[in-house]
Order: C-alpha cells, then sequence, then structure tokens
C-alpha cells in the first residue's frame, strides 16, 4: 500500500494504523515520488492526497490511469476537499473512493480492507460503479 501525501504526520498515522493490523505500506511525499513508487512497486492501493506540492494528487492520477502499468491499482483519495465537485473529479479520474480529512485514523485499516476486499471479489470497476451509485451522479 501507497500512502502519498507531503505531510510527515498524516503518512505516520496512516502507516502506524495499517501496520497494526498487518498492512504493509510504503510512502512518498510529493506527486513526483509517488509515480515512481507506484511505477517500480505497483502498491496493492495508493491513498493519495490531492493537495501535493508541485504535481497534485489529480494529476499523480492522471498519469497513473493513463499508464497501463499502474491504471488498474485502486486509488483511495484521502483530502480535506470535500465538495462534490472534489469527490466526482477523483471518481471521474479512475479513483475507487474518498476519505476526507479530518478522518477516524483508527477506522482507517477498515476502510482500506474493505476496499481491497471489494475490487479483489467484484472487480475496480464493480467498485467505482458502485461510488458512482453514491455520488448520485447520472
Amino acid at each position: 500500500m501507497l500512502i502519498v501525501d507531503d505531510e510527515q504526520a498524516i503518512r505516520l498515522v496512516c502507516r502506524v494504523n495499517l501496520h497494526s493490523v498487518g498492512f504493509e505500506t510504503l510512502e512518498a511525499s510529493d506527486g513526483a515520488e509517488a509515480l515512481a513508487v507506484a511505477r517500480a512497486e505497483r502498491p496493492d492501493l495508493i491513498l493519495l492526497d490531492i493537495m501535493l506540492p508541485a504535481l497534485d494528487g489529480w494529476a499523480v492520477a492522471e498519469e497513473l490511469a493513463g499508464d497501463d502499468k499502474t491504471r488498474e491499482i485502486p486509488i483511495l483519495f484521502l483530502s480535506a476537499r470535500s465538495e462534490h465537485a472534489d469527490l466526482r473529479r477523483g471518481y471521474e479520474l479512475g479513483g475507487v473512493g474518498y476519505i476526507t480529512k479530518p478522518f477516524d485514523a483508527a477506522e482507517l485499516p477498515d476502510v482500506v480492507a474493505r476496499t481491497l476486499e471489494a475490487v479483489r471479489s467484484s472487480g475496480r470497476e464493480a467498485v467505482r460503479r458502485a461510488w458512482h451509485d453514491e455520488l448520485g451522479d447520472d
């Protein structure tokens, strides 16, 4: 699992909570590093902040979606941006879900585990369709 956030404290909270239930994590503090790690390691899931220095999370998601080697990696956006338009953009860029900051760090492992299980059992596109239905957009 790749945790992408420019705030070290957020990466630490995510890492500690995910490690507590057995998830292995990688980290990146900016968009360029996130792309390099994602391409080299192909994580099972990416927790992706939107507001990153230089290359933001939107651009990272777009680059990942445009690469055959990374387009199927599920992305859970993790951001303080919480407008419906932000969630919609996350969906449009290939995301499978959205966690709004501040978030309950103790619940993070369950959200990640449920997302991974849904992707593995139903497929990434089925998870995306379910999220689309929750967004209520046509």
